[in-house]
């Protein structure tokens, strides 16, 4: 059976390497290979696993066919509106680096088709499940936002002042997921507390560019920061943002429109 992975980054080859141990037929897509035409990528897959950036989602998912099954391995999308087109969309999240995953060290993940723990199976990947597949979505969003924030305030990982600050912003992702009509229970599973807690401290890069930003407030991000993607989304009010939220008020205030004017002109 065959699978197209769009993605082949770290993350797209580590969950490629999965499928392929288990048998699967992988066939990769990468926009900077020359030559390589999506379209030829994706004829006769039974499956479609999306493991791109974020902002490279809007350019790609038109060139999908929306009645193969979409796996969304891709962090940092607010919303399932983005793949209301699709027939068959299910969503892989969790606390898993790339080089972890390839050094068959235990990852665990979070499901929303029972189906991706057949095809995801292996003695190191460990799986808990929902079916709020909006939830998941923005869990893999809101913590690079917050690990930003983390860094920013310079916490260090496992201090009380850190873990005070891993509850806070779990209630918080809570209330913003309740308002947009998801399960806020979701936020207790790995793709919420376990990515969010993986991802506030080193060796995550929203983290490191909050860190780098306190330190110097007109440091400018040299690699594409999930978290300042999601910050933009969340300005442009692509999901509801309940009032009394003060760790994310505080985000926006100081990652504000003016801010990403500042980037796009190269200096601050």
């Amino acid at each position: 059976m065959k699978i197209a992975v769009i993605g082949a980054g770290a993350f797209g080859t580590a969950l490629g390497g999965i499928l392929a141990f288990n048998g699967y037929d992988i066939d990769y897509y990468d926009s900077k290979t020359t030559g390589e035409r999506l379209s030829d990528v994706v004829q006769g897959c039974k499956y479609i696993l999306l493991a791109i950036p974020s902002k490279a989602v809007p350019y790609v998912l038109p060139h999908l066919p929306n009645t193969i099954p979409l796996i969304v391995a891709t962090k940092g999308i607010l919303s399932s509106k983005t793949f209301q087109k699709f027939d068959d969309y299910m969503v892989l999240s969790g606390p898993g680096f790339a080089d972890d995953i390839k050094a068959y060290k235990d990852t665990y993940l979070t499901v929303t088709d029972d189906r991706l723990k057949k095809l995801f199976q292996a003695d190191y990947i460990h799986f808990d499940y929902t079916n709020d597949e909006n939830g998941v979505l923005m869990c893999g969003s809101l913590k690079n936002v917050y690990a930003i924030w983390s860094g920013v305030l310079g916490l260090k990982r496992d201090s009380k002042k850190w873990l005070n600050y891993i509850n806070d912003v779990s209630l918080e992702m809570k209330t913003i997921l309740q308002a947009n009509n998801a399960n806020p229970d979701t936020v207790d599973l790995v793709c919420g507390i376990g990515d969010l807690k993986l991802t506030c401290g080193y060796p995550s890069r929203n983290y490191e560019f909050g860190d780098k930003f306190r330190q110097n407030n007109d440091y400018l991000p040299e690699k594409t920061v999930e978290g300042l993607s999601a910050i933009k989304k969340l300005l442009n009010n692509e999901i509801l943002i309940p009032n009394n939220l003060s760790i994310l008020s505080s985000i926006l205030k100081t990652f504000s429109h003016d801010y990403f004017r500042k980037v796009a002109n190269g200096s601050k």
